[in-house]
């Protein structure tokens, strides 16, 4: 029968599970496979998993509980093998791996990075900054300019929305990369100019935290920074 995995831990963890639930509806009982150094969280794989909240929450409550008492390596939410012989075998088969990754993780956490700007705010930076852009954005408004003012505003002002994000990330990196120990960073989107998730040592976190704050309070209005952590370390698994 396939199984559900929440994460793997050493096979000395508490594995403090009363009172979490499982995925699924009912939720799933859960229960450990355990091997040597390593084990792993796991359910059954019902037919009723969703993309839900419920189900998302289910699964990250197992990960954090775990982790509150110990290093975990987490995987991602829908993660199924196909039976609790393939999790035994994963299990021996990559044991000193795992457990290595184990004791790189502890005493660390993931922090979460994301940076978003305003786009009125983003707009009037660009057209303070670029003289060219500002003139046309005159001619455009008065109803003075063409059709190819028009065209050439709207590049110009790409180019600089994008020039600006790439800046904005590129600080933002550079603040943080030296509180942190290794990095993943996200290809920027249409809502973020940067995510990028950090992981930093326990004795790092506050300064980490801090330095997000600094940044936010030194953007101001129009940039926000939002910081998610400390979290098991997903992205470092």
């Amino acid at each position: 029968m396939a199984v559900y995995v929440y994460a793997i831990t050493k096979a000395s963890h508490p594995l403090r599970l009363d009172g979490a639930e499982g995925v699924g509806e009912p939720p799933a009982e859960l229960r450990v496979i355990r091997g040597d150094p390593v084990c792993a969280v796991v359910s059954e794989a019902g037919e009723s998993l969703s993309v839900g909240r419920h189900d998302l929450m289910a699964h990250h409550g197992v990960a954090e509980r775990l982790w509150a008492d110990g290093p975990v390596l987490p995987l991602g939410f829908g993660f199924v093998a196909q039976s609790e012989d393939a999790v035994s075998a994963l299990l021996e088969e990559r044991a000193d791996a795992l457990a290595q990754r184990l004791d790189e993780l502890t005493g660390r956490a993931e922090f979460n990075v994301k940076g978003l700007e305003d786009e009125d705010a983003a707009l009037r930076a660009v057209l303070e900054e670029n003289a060219q852009a500002r003139e046309l954005n005159e001619r455009t408004r008065d109803g003075s300019g063409t059709y190819d003012d028009r065209l050439a505003l709207g590049e110009l002002v790409a180019q600089g929305l994008q020039a600006r994000d790439e800046a904005l990330a590129e600080e933002v990196l550079a603040a943080l990369r030296p509180l942190a120990l290794s990095e993943k960073v996200s290809p920027p989107s249409k809502q973020y100019f940067v995510n990028a998730s950090f992981l930093v040592d326990d004795e790092q976190a506050e300064e980490f935290s801090q330095a997000c704050r600094d940044l936010a309070e030194r953007y101001g209005e129009g940039v926000e920074i939002r910081l998610r952590g400390p979290l098991p370390p997903y992205s470092f698994v």
